[in-house]
Formats: C-alpha cells, sequence, structure tokens
C-alpha cells in the first residue's frame, strides 16, 4: 500500500475509569433521557445534545455530554473513554451537531486528544473544579472538533 493512502492508525482504546463504570455506567440509562432534554439550552452549562447519526443503524441519536467552546473548537471529555457509541459515531461520520448554550452548531474534523493536549486548546473553557473533576473520574481522553458554521 502507497504510504500517502494508508489509513491512520486506530487509537488506543481508552476505557472508562473503574469509578465512572460504577457509579455513572448504571445510572446513565436512567438519566440520560432527563438530562437531554434540559441539555443545550440557554444557561446549562454542565451539558450539550450531541446530535449525531449511528454508523450502522443510520438512525439519528441525541447524547447528552458535557462540552465547551474555544474559539472555533469544541472540547468534550469522553467520560465513557473512546469506545462510547456516540464518540464511535461521530468520528465514522466526521462530525455532528452540537447544541449548545440554546445555539445549534455544526462540528466537524473528530480528533482524539489527550487531556494534556485538550486544556492546550481550552484554556480557561472548564473551570478548575471542572478539570479536578477529570482527574477525579479518570478522565483521560476528550474529543476536539472545529465549529464548522463559525
Amino acid at each position: 500500500m502507497n504510504a500517502s493512502h494508508a489509513q491512520p492508525p486506530a487509537p488506543a482504546v481508552i476505557r472508562p475509569s473503574h469509578l465512572v463504570r460504577a457509579t455513572f455506567g448504571p445510572m446513565t440509562k436512567i438519566l440520560n433521557p432527563a438530562i437531554v432534554k434540559l441539555a443545550g439550552r440557554r444557561h446549562v452549562r454542565f451539558a450539550a445534545q450531541i446530535r449525531h447519526t449511528g454508523r450502522r443503524s443510520g438512525r439519528q441519536y441525541v447524547t447528552p455530554a458535557s462540552a465547551r467552546l474555544a474559539g472555533d473548537t469544541f472540547i468534550i471529555p469522553l467520560t465513557f473513554g473512546n469506545q462510547s457509541d456516540w464518540s464511535r459515531n461521530v468520528r465514522a461520520a466526521g462530525g455532528c451537531s452540537i447544541r449548545l448554550n440554546g445555539v445549534d452548531n455544526q462540528a466537524v474534523r473528530p480528533q482524539l486528544a489527550d487531556k494534556q493536549q485538550a486544556l492546550q486548546v481550552a484554556g480557561s473553557a472548564f473551570s478548575p473544579v471542572e478539570r479536578a473533576m477529570f482527574r477525579m473520574l479518570g478522565i483521560r481522553q476528550f474529543l476536539l472538533l472545529q465549529r464548522a458554521d463559525g
């Protein structure tokens, strides 16, 4: 295979921490439907709506996730690791729609980043308390996307 046509290497599998699996995992199916109704609204900072297409089903999904916009870059902590269905869907599709603070945005060019890379991009988009939560929850990876309609 020609090097110019080589596929990028598959990302290392990052799974959620034991704490996240034990505490948030069981609650996700119960809490997500309620959270998704609040997510993305004006003045609801803790969650955005990630609207994505299933990579196998083609079905439309809405997933709540923490997200911030720094310049034209969205930063989303991967609380459940890079193998979560929504993260894999967004990466397979090459983007998604993100409803953040009452505004719908198209986001493209998804890229995985470690915590240091993401926080360099994010600057002060996440508060010191939120950054401490990342450490406590064992969040090691983030999804970065570029705003397409900015």
